[in-house]
């Protein structure tokens, strides 16, 4: 199972709705769950206010609609009783002589915190402050719900029992769109999942602008982030709705519907918490000295259900599918490289490089990198010496390529065979030439650098080498 490697599958479901019918809402959104639970979905979230809907504006006011969502609440936990996965639901409560727009988590029948939003918008197309109050205005932590006190505030962080990266905390709509997010403190908690439940209406370009949204702040908090908005359903007197969900992991996106669909969606993937909290423990912004909340822990039982994950990975992560892209990104590697070098060359007032050159990748890429500095510096090629070193392995292909590449940017060519050198040598310390082992290959290359190395000192110049794994990246050293 996955769960021990950090794993948990969450889900974002936009749900079919009627505005103020909650029977109708309640029965669809025990369905959804349903069918999430069959998915092996462990954590799910719907949109805001969804028991009711979003757009019942003055029917905020009437007790039938506040005790019918009560009422469909204490059905919704009768029927999931049996149900392992957790659902975040959105309602109204009313407490302290208030209004709160909430975010109810439930589980196995359970109550297992309440949530209430902080930033009401009150502007162009939304009055939500003519009904609901922030959650700074309440004066307690606790709430009566059917007998038990249950946790109330913005301040609860879901754990689980056994796997403490897995935890969450929730915020809703507008609270993303503020300036400082309660995300940003629900991340600094040790919270690896946000679940925003939203009522974002639709209006031209919002949706990119929404997306960039969540995505930036799921890379900024280096966390998961699960995001549900109302559906088309919802009332148009004012506002279109189109019902997007979408999930991040650290700003990459795992899954999206599609929106403006009358019908219920419900997308899912597998956030790895594991590599969040690794990323975070080497981001210094999360070492001690910060001002957080005191944040509830509330223990919560993830099931362990995922036998395999569906989630894909890119083979290539780093190389991007558009070749436009890819340009982009390959002419970008090239500038860093490149003005880092020309820096250097600056700072140092050497206007000349050494560079030995075998025909392969990683020295092809760092000849262009100094052919394209001194372009930059406008420095003449003649000043880049670059030296191809036949040994016993160099193969006429290869060999060729290195002259080839030389001449064709009108660089300095040197060649200098090492064989006699490191027969040589062999003879002295009694090594059998004909014994191929880390003697062998590691005598070739000291002899190359010996060479690399001397011809600078005898030119003034720097040498440009190669290192460790730059055949995945190609990294400048500097001598």
């Amino acid at each position: 199972m996955l769960k021990e490697h950090g794993f948990v599958r969450c889900g974002a479901i936009v749900p079919k709705l009627k505005v103020a019918d909650v029977d109708f809402n309640v029965n669809e959104i025990l369905e959804q769950i349903r069918q999430a639970e069959s998915k092996n979905v462990q954590i799910v979230c719907f949109p805001e206010l969804c028991i009711t809907g979003y757009s019942c504006g003055d029917l905020f006011y009437q007790d039938v609609l506040i005790k019918k969502a009560m009422d469909g609440l204490k059905n919704i936990l009768k029927e999931t009783k049996n149900l392992n996965i957790i659902s975040i639901l959105g309602m109204p409560i009313k407490f302290e002589n208030q209004l709160f727009n909430t975010a109810i988590v439930i589980q196995k029948g359970e109550i297992l915190g309440v949530v209430p939003k902080t930033f009401i918008p009150n502007y162009a197309e939304f009055y939500e402050k003519r009904w609901f109050a922030s959650s700074k205005s309440a004066q307690e932590n606790e709430i009566d719900l059917f007998g038990k006190k249950i946790p109330f505030g913005i301040d609860l962080l879901f754990k689980d029992k056994e796997n403490e990266d897995i935890s969450f905390g929730i915020e809703i709509c507008e609270d993303l769109w503020a300036v400082e997010a309660p995300s940003n403190k629900i991340a600094l908690n040790g919270g690896t999942i946000i679940f925003n439940l939203s009522a974002s209406n639709e209006v031209i370009g919002k949706n990119e602008y929404r997306k960039d949204l969540i995505r930036i702040q799921s890379a900024k908090t280096i966390s998961g982030y699960i995001y549900s908005s109302s559906g088309v359903n919802e009332s148009t007197t004012d506002t279109v709705f189109s019902g997007p969900s979408v999930i991040y992991e650290n700003g990459k996106c795992l899954a999206e519907n599609e929106r403006f669909d009358f019908e219920s969606s419900l997308i899912y993937s597998e956030i790895d918490t594991k590599r969040i909290m690794n990323d975070r423990i080497r981001n210094i912004s999360y070492m001690g000295g910060i001002d957080v909340l005191n944040f509830r822990k509330i223990n919560i039982e993830i099931l362990d259900c995922i036998e395999s994950l569906e989630r894909e990975y890119e083979k290539y992560p780093f190389v991007p599918s558009d070749k436009k892209k890819i340009n982009e990104v390959c002419d970008e590697i090239l500038n860093i490289q490149s003005y880092g070098l020309a820096k250097r060359l600056l700072h140092t007032k050497i206007d000349k490089v050494v560079i030995g050159i075998s025909g392969g990748l990683d020295s092809t890429l760092a000849f262009l990198v100094a052919v394209r500095s001194y372009k930059i510096l406008n420095i003449s090629n003649k000043n880049i010496i670059a030296i191809t070193m036949p040994g016993f392995g160099t193969s006429a292909r290869t060999y060729e390529n290195a002259k080839s590449l030389i001449k064709n940017y009108e660089a300095t060519l040197k060649e200098i065979d090492i064989t006699k050198a490191c027969v040589r040598h062999f003879e002295d310390i009694g090594h059998d030439e004909e014994k191929h082992d880390t003697i062998y290959e590691n005598a070739q290359a000291r002899e190359r650098t010996q060479i690399l190395m001397d011809v600078a000192n005898e030119e003034n110049a720097i040498v440009i080498g190669t290192g460790d794994l730059s055949e995945l990246a190609l990294r400048m050293v500097y001598i």
